[in-house]
């Protein structure tokens, strides 16, 4: 798959050279590379018979598909990755693969990384990242408290710490739970110094790598402990919440769902997303379709890479409104 990684990245900037008359200096700009990286690319692309008269994507990437994405829900870039099946496993493997290649490719030089600790997909994407030899960003900090079951506890500790040990940045942990018993806990625990150190780096993140939910949580988020009740989650549903991101919930349309809940977790809010440079979201899968889609409406994400099955249902829907 690291080829077809490759060959995918190639094959958009080609596009982008030669369908889209784009010079090679707003290319990088806008992918995060440099324009050596764009020009080296567009050779490859000959080389590897990608450009002819026309841009030739290579099987396996979805040229057309990713093109309605960013149309439709106006995003800056789309990835789209093939899975034999429609299901869980695989299309987090591939998504954390093509999400793994696309931070080694465009991670800028003192990029300050933020990244929530219970996404299994997120997870994957740091499994399948090199080690970046001269190291590249300056700090990884995690936006969503990282502390719950000890039994699961290693997968939060181990995505913030190695992500940052792999691209030479120094970690920042946000040694709390995800979801405080009360308002008040949650006030003496962001009250901690070191706490408070990182928290305070949140509006300083120029990417953020989050991962979209359900309201019913996932797996990870369940064995961690940071969940609400059902009787918490039907206050969510009945004000119109249909998904989340770090626990932050919104509605069909992208609006944010304020509730009491709010008041309980521990980490960046969506208007703070808003704010952020670079938001990549990762995610796909059937059950997540509507989170996804409401999610691309709150306008907080720039880059969505998802499977092939829930980017045609996406734009299924669309199409049938």
């Amino acid at each position: 798959m690291s080829r077809l990684n490759e060959l995918r990245m190639i094959s958009r900037v080609a596009q982008m050279y030669y369908s889209e008359n784009l010079r090679q200096t707003t290319i990088a700009a806008h992918l995060r590379i440099s324009q050596a990286s764009v020009s080296r690319m567009l050779k490859r692309a000959q080389e590897e018979e990608i450009v002819r008269t026309t841009v030739v994507p290579p099987l396996g990437t979805f040229v057309d598909l990713e093109a309605q994405l960013r149309s439709t829900f106006s995003l800056a870039e789309a990835i789209i990755v093939e899975c034999s099946d429609d299901h869980d496993g695989e299309i987090m493997s591939r998504i954390g693969e093509a999400a793994a290649h696309l931070l080694e490719v465009t991670l800028q030089t003192g990029d300050i990384i933020g990244v929530s600790s219970w996404s299994e997909t997120i997870l994957k994407m740091v499994n399948n990242i090199h080690p970046m030899k001269n190291g590249k960003a300056r700090y990884v900090v995690q936006t969503m408290g990282g502390i719950g079951d000890p039994t699961v506890q290693t997968h939060a500790n181990q995505l913030t710490t190695r992500l940052a040990r792999l691209t030479g940045a120094e970690a920042h942990l946000l040694n709390t739970p995800g979801v405080a018993q009360s308002r008040e806990a949650k006030l003496v625990l962001v009250g901690d110094n070191f706490v408070r150190e990182t928290i305070n780096l949140f509006d300083k993140i120029s990417l953020a790598i989050v991962g979209i939910g359900s309201i019913e949580p996932s797996r990870m988020l369940t064995r961690s402990g940071n969940i609400f009740s059902s009787r918490e989650l039907l206050e969510v549903k009945e004000a119109g919440g249909v998904g989340e991101i770090s626990l932050r919930f919104f509605n069909s349309d992208g609006v944010i769902v304020k509730t009491s809940l709010d008041e309980r977790v521990i980490g960046m809010t969506l208007k703070e997303h808003s704010h952020v440079d670079r938001v990549i979201a990762l995610a796909g899968g059937k059950y997540k379709t509507d989170a996804i889609r409401a999610a691309l409406k709150t306008g907080i994400i720039d880059l969505l890479i998802t499977d092939k099955f829930t980017a045609g249902r996406l734009i299924e829907t669309s199409l049938s409104k």
